[in-house]
């Protein structure tokens, strides 16, 4: 396939979706420098990523839990299950955030959307070695709690985790994706 087309056939794999194996560290080595090809104004390399694989996704699906009944003390028995155990539907997650700094020609949103384009490349180098993924957010990504237990610094903002694996043999069809013409005009 060309770059292109591996490009065009990129799309969300659902976190239970994704199963073992992992990308291993040749690969996922591969996938970080693919990341930080991101735009970079001013070249402050904003980005971080926290790799969670093995035991660290029960230790991680505990700190979500910890951050939850902080949140929300009456979150039910369900939805904490349901935290604890959504780091064990991949075999690695990544914690992508964002170290801003004060900079005099560069503002914390550009800061932050060379963030969210170093986390659109780690998708796609993981889509192009074969694997699938997801970026997921919610709650806990804005959680401070949870930023302080994966090790974020004051000046470090979590915008999201990347979810990666082998596809299953179950995924749902991918929906229908309108054509560009719906989104671009000529000025």
């Amino acid at each position: 396939m060309t770059a292109l087309d591996v490009l065009l056939s990129r799309r969300s794999i659902p976190a239970q979706c994704l199963a073992e194996p992992g990308p291993d560290d040749a690969q996922l080595r591969l996938a970080l420098d693919v990341a930080t090809r991101a735009p970079d104004h001013g070249r402050m390399q904003p980005w971080r990523f926290r790799v969670i694989r093995g035991a660290a996704r029960a230790r991680f699906g505990d700190l979500l839990v910890d951050a939850a009944r902080a949140r929300d003390p009456a979150a039910t028995a369900a939805e904490l299950q349901k935290l604890r155990s959504r780091p064990l539907q991949a075999p690695i997650v990544i914690a992508v955030s964002v170290r801003l700094r004060n900079h005099p020609k560069v503002p914390e949103v550009e800061q932050l959307l060379s963030g969210a384009a170093a986390a659109m490349n780690l998708l796609n180098a993981f889509h192009a070695q074969g694997f699938g993924a997801i970026w997921l957010t919610g709650p806990s990504t804005y959680d401070p709690a949870v930023a302080s237990g994966l090790g974020c610094v004051s000046d470090e903002r979590l915008i999201g985790f990347v979810y990666a694996g082998t596809i299953g043999a179950v995924v749902p069809t991918a929906p229908a994706r309108p054509p560009s013409a719906t989104f671009a005009s000529e000025f």
